[in-house]
């Protein structure tokens, strides 16, 4: 089975239609963040959320860390997943899932060490999937994605063999690495956002030559 594909930083109802067409399974929306690349409107997420087929996810990247914070920003965004960002109280997950029935919920993960394996699955038990990505919340000023640097893929591959939940893998993957990558930590799915991208705007021939070597390790 093909290893799903999220393309993540997705700006406008445009590049929703283009990575939709060339075969992302995930669309992944970015609401305000304390640092990183593409950001947009709650307003501008809700429009691209209402054009995504059935079949494709839209996450919404949210900050947010209090229950009540994060049900209104879904209520107003309608997006079918929501992508937490920052770590959450596990108390959380049960009102988010009483208040947004039907709502997938992925929690990220940012790999910086052996703990991130205990970070993992301390969650995994009330989480739909985790997403391994390579920020650093400790920092005075989070980081808490789109950095576009690797982490230790050894770590990852110890979090997907651990967890019985699907695992994303996030952080400076691009289409020369892309199939070490997958070969090293065999994911469920891979996120990615600047290394498709040219000025910050998709680029639809390294959007292509993504995709075609997603099909191609699919096929060894």
């Amino acid at each position: 089975m093909r290893t799903k594909v999220k393309i993540c930083c997705i700006s406008s109802v445009g590049e929703a239609r283009d990575a939709i067409s060339f075969g992302a399974d995930a669309l992944g929306l970015v609401a305000e963040m304390p640092s990183g690349p593409g950001v947009i409107s709650d307003a501008e997420i809700t429009a691209i959320s209402s054009i995504v087929p059935p079949a494709v996810s839209s996450f919404l990247l949210t900050s947010r860390t209090e229950a009540e914070g994060i049900i209104a920003h879904h209520q107003q965004t309608q997006t079918s997943t929501i992508q937490l960002v920052d770590s959450v109280p596990l108390s959380i997950y049960p009102v988010l899932r009483e208040k947004l029935k039907g709502i997938k919920l992925v929690q990220v993960i940012h790999v910086v060490d052996e703990k991130s394996l205990e970070e993992a699955e301390a969650v995994a038990e009330f989480a739909d999937a985790i997403l391994l990505d390579s920020g650093n919340p400790n920092l005075k000023i989070k980081e808490l994605g789109g950095t576009g640097r690797k982490h230790d893929w050894r770590i990852s591959r110890k979090i997907v063999e651990k967890l019985k939940k699907p695992v994303f893998l996030a952080g400076g993957l691009n289409v020369g690495n892309i199939r070490e990558a997958i070969e090293t930590v065999q994911p469920f799915g891979v996120d990615l956002c600047s290394s498709v991208r040219t000025n910050g705007k998709l680029d639809l021939v390294k959007l292509e030559s993504f995709f075609k070597e997603i099909d191609t390790i699919s096929r060894l």
